[in-house]
């Protein structure tokens, strides 16, 4: 009992130590001292001092608005006097300003882009907000482009692109819950949902996920949808990553939810299913015939990228007789001069087209689009008349290089790039058998996802009727009235058709 007790009284008295070293300096030395050593005398670090007043102001000069600093609160509080922060506060027009007599938040608050006000005397200080904006301005889509429809998308400002949400969802329950992630980098993270309709079960298994995470620093939302999805040993992503203010909007109204990153321009949206990564923004934009048709192309385009080259491969190792008999004359004589097997010829091919592609994204646009426009066409007809490959491969590879870019979803379409490969390497070795293992693998694989707790191939599996207008195919948006049932939203209905027919 004894040693508990001391134990216990020498902890009391560790905490009363730190509590006390903690505190604000009331003299402007001693303020001066702690919050340079705090800082690590950083070379950025300003103290100004305002004649006549007793106020000593602390701050990063490449944190905040120099303008700012001299019109807001310089040409406010010189030649005066002041005998508490109370006045100070009365006496300035920053719009955020909040005091404190922790040093902890003084030093995370000038980290943030807050100016410190210190009265000389005073046991609290001022911090106020006046931080530089730095940054692009705001401009349009470049991985999620579309003719019809805004085209307005994110930047790096968190603040922007909050706003933008606030402007397109007017709604006094949209919620914006602030995090901070990162033990270094302390990044504002936002969780975003619109109480009432989305599921509070899923905000707090989000809100957990988020809050666990324990790292130096955050830079990216990227870097954050692979520590906060269900399975990230996954190829399959599980949360979109989108760049559109108006497609987070349409979503949050379907009663998904969006975690935003300050400093990364795109935003993560979850639950999420198979077949929305292949659903563009634009869809909603044009007549339910136009879109089903485009829909529907995605898919097969998607299976056309995956396993068209494999088909070719296995066709020519195995299976002649699936050939019909008027192409393979034809495909004999353009096989005649190359040297190898038909899985060795697919992939080198198709390790020259991703060799391109990844060369053209990688340098200048203007350069890279000629490259790689010039270099297909160049390599392409010199590997047929050097006998290395032959043409009628050289149109399948193309084909299913095309095919890949018709995925709207920029991570799927890489996906899409990466199957290709495993596919091709069975069919050479199992033929047709091996296209359908890893078919069935695949399909297995996807069956077993899923987002933020709900099935990844919703709403084909498990069967969920009501959900597939707006699936594969998109029905008028008169047959869509309620909320899919893949988010469980509290609201399920977006309006009542009936009403709304009455009216008509």
């Amino acid at each position: 009992m004894f040693f508990k007790k001391t134990l216990s009284t020498n902890k009391q008295e560790k905490e009363k130590s730190k509590d006390a070293d903690n505190i604000i300096p009331t003299n402007r030395e001693r303020m001066s001292l702690e919050f340079r050593r705090r800082l690590q005398n950083s070379a950025d670090i300003v103290e100004t001092e305002v004649p006549g007043t007793g106020i000593t102001l602390f701050y990063f000069h490449t944190l905040i608005d120099m303008n700012l600093l001299h019109k807001d609160i310089i040409e406010q509080i010189k030649n005066q006097s002041f005998h508490s922060i109370e006045n100070i506060m009365g006496q300035l027009s920053v719009g955020i300003m909040d005091k404190t007599n922790q040093m902890d938040k003084v030093i995370q608050s000038a980290i943030g882009g807050h100016v410190i006000i210190h009265l000389e005397g005073a046991d609290k200080v001022i911090y106020a907000r006046i931080a530089s904006n730095t940054g692009r301005a705001l401009s349009n889509a470049i991985n999620e482009s579309q003719v019809i429809g805004p085209q307005i998308a994110f930047n790096e400002s968190l603040s922007t692109n909050l706003s933008l949400i606030r402007k397109y969802i007017a709604d006094p329950n949209l919620s914006i819950e602030d995090i901070r992630v990162g033990k270094r980098t302390t990044t504002a993270v936002s969780l975003i949902h619109i109480h009432g309709i989305a599921n509070q079960q899923m905000v707090d298994i989000l809100r957990d996920r988020i809050k666990k995470i324990n790292m130096d620093g955050l830079i990216d939302s990227s870097v954050l949808v692979q520590l906060i999805e269900d399975n990230s040993l996954s190829i399959f992503p599980q949360m979109v990553l989108t760049e559109r203010p108006d497609r987070i909007c349409s979503w949050l109204l379907m009663g998904k939810l969006v975690v935003m990153v300050d400093g990364s321009p795109q935003a993560i949206a979850c639950p999420q299913s198979f077949l929305e990564y292949f659903q563009s923004m634009e869809d909603k934009n044009v007549n339910w015939q136009v879109a089903t048709f485009l829909r529907l192309l995605r898919i097969f385009a998607l299976f056309l990228s995956v396993y068209f080259t494999a088909i070719y491969v296995a066709s020519l190792t195995f299976h002649y007789e699936v050939i019909p008999q008027t192409l393979l004359i034809p495909l004999s004589e353009s096989r005649a001069r190359v040297p190898f097997p038909p899985i060795m010829e697919a992939l080198i091919m198709e390790f020259f087209i991703e060799l391109l592609r990844e060369a053209a994204a990688r340098l200048p646009t203007k350069v890279g689009q000629s490259m790689g426009i010039v270099g297909g066409i160049v390599i392409g007809t010199a590997a047929v008349d050097a006998g290395f490959t032959s043409n009628i491969l050289i149109i399948i590879v193309a084909l299913g290089a095309l095919a890949s870019f018709t995925t709207p979803n920029y991570s799927m379409g890489n996906i899409v790039r990466v199957l290709r490969f495993p596919i091709i390497v069975l069919a050479g070795f199992w033929g047709f058998y091996g296209i359908m293992f890893g078919f069935c693998f695949i399909l297995i694989h996807l069956l077993r996802q899923s987002s933020l707790g709900t099935p990844f191939l919703t709403p084909f599996y498990p069967p969920r009727l009501a959900d597939w207008k707006n699936s594969i195919i998109r029905l008028p948006l008169t047959f869509t009235a309620k909320r899919p049932n893949q988010t469980r939203p509290e609201d399920v209905d977006k309006y009542n058709p009936s009403v709304a027919k009455e009216k008509e």
